[in-house]
């Protein structure tokens, strides 16, 4: 990490850590004294607090780095969200998808009430892992045999939500590199699939699993589609934390989840019949550089970011100035050697986040060999599974 760029992201590392912790504190008091009591009553809680924690990063995108994200989607489909359960299934086309996701939630008001299905090394991350587990995010092993079970319970769980939430799942299993797209390519091509330019081939047994144990109490699906015009550079993690800008193109557009066919084979197929839409979606934004055929909806850019982002660096420089005049930290060597450990520890924190965001260290899609068609039509069902 660059010393300019470290002298930017350390302090916005001691705030985030420093608020992140009374977060984590906070949750961990309700999960052991509210939720055995009411589970209602906690979410409702843990949905207030973790979103005090998650809009520094909101804050981050809109007001810090200045990126904007252009929403396409019909009228209807724009005043529905947010106020009813649903599926979000989308292209993992940046580093910082997730966040897109939820700069639109905070927009649609449900922020804190966010879910997604990620892999289990997500909920070790410092704070924001924790807070994701605190939430009840799904957190899988890419595993089928492993990770049936545990996506079946954790949908259940969710059945009796109080509050219209959703439930990210990028069914693609990692994230878009062009290398792992020339091995998606090499594998739709030796089993007949559709060769894709644009999408990684969609692993549909999670999507299938999903839709069978919400179809009951969730009304939506909502297809999103993420594209960088070619002006912008692609928006990461570091290039946030370093205040610059981009640009993102977000297609919105609702299915309600009874129009989805019954048979666990069909609802696969439906899926993967998207990407192959979504993927010609994209050869048009490719063509030029905009979702036409939709409207640009005005998400705005709400100030509660900033007040929230002011009011927790009061709380934590406070905080920090009533610790040093007590601790007289600073008095001696020991002290001095013990403030710059911590420093230390932040900006190494800070580092991992900036690398576990990277796509290009994300785990690669599986390619089956090339086979026969028929022996390629029994492979698509069995590695068809989460990466």
């Amino acid at each position: 990490m660059a010393i300019a760029a470290a002298a930017v992201i350390v302090p916005l590392g001691l705030l985030f850590f420093g608020s992140g912790l009374i977060v984590n504190l906070v949750q961990a008091v309700c999960f052991v004294l509210i939720r055995p009591l009411s589970k209602s009553t906690y979410r409702r809680i843990n949905r207030v607090v973790a979103e005090l924690l998650w809009l520094e990063l909101v804050w981050l995108i809109d007001w810090w780095a200045g990126v904007k994200i252009k929403l396409f989607t019909d009228r209807e489909t724009f005043h529905l969200m947010g106020k009813e359960h649903s599926l979000i299934i989308c292209n993992h086309r940046s580093d910082i998808d997730w966040l897109v996701g939820w700069v639109l939630a905070q927009r649609s008001g449900c922020l804190g009430s966010t879910l997604a299905v990620m892999k289990k090394s997500s909920k070790f991350l410092p704070v924001i892992g924790w807070s994701m587990w605190f939430s009840e995010y799904l957190f899988l092993e890419r595993s089928w045999a492993k990770d049936e079970s545990t996506l079946k319970l954790g949908l259940q769980r969710l059945k009796d939500y109080p509050l219209p939430f959703w439930l990210a799942l990028f069914v693609e299993g990692t994230r878009f590199t062009q290398a792992k797209l020339l091995a998606a390519q090499e594998y739709a091509a030796s089993t007949g699939l559709p060769v894709p330019r644009n999408v990684l081939i969609p692993r549909t047994k999670g999507f299938v699993s999903a839709v069978s144990h919400m179809r009951s109490f969730v009304p939506a699906i909502y297809d999103a589609t993420i594209a960088i015009p070619k002006s912008s550079p692609a928006p990461t993690m570091l290039r946030l934390f370093k205040g610059q800008p981009s640009v993102l193109h977000l297609h919105l557009k609702r299915h309600a989840m009874k129009d989805l066919p019954e048979s666990d084979d069909a609802v696969a197929q439906w899926c993967r019949d998207i990407f192959v839409e979504k993927d010609a979606l994209l050869d048009k934004h490719n063509a030029e550089d905009t979702f036409s055929g939709q409207e640009l909806q005005d998400m705005g850019r709400p100030l509660k970011s900033i007040v929230v982002v002011t009011s927790w660096a009061v709380v934590v420089i406070l905080g920090a100035l009533k610790f040093l005049q007590w601790s007289s930290l600073f008095s001696s060597w020991k002290g001095i050697a013990f403030s710059g450990i911590g420093l230390a520890i932040v900006t190494l924190l800070m580092h991992i986040l900036i690398l576990f965001s990277q796509a290009e260290r994300s785990t690669p899609a599986k390619v089956a060999p090339a086979k026969s068609k028929n022996e390629g039509e029994s492979s698509k069902k069995e590695t068809n599974k989460e990466n």
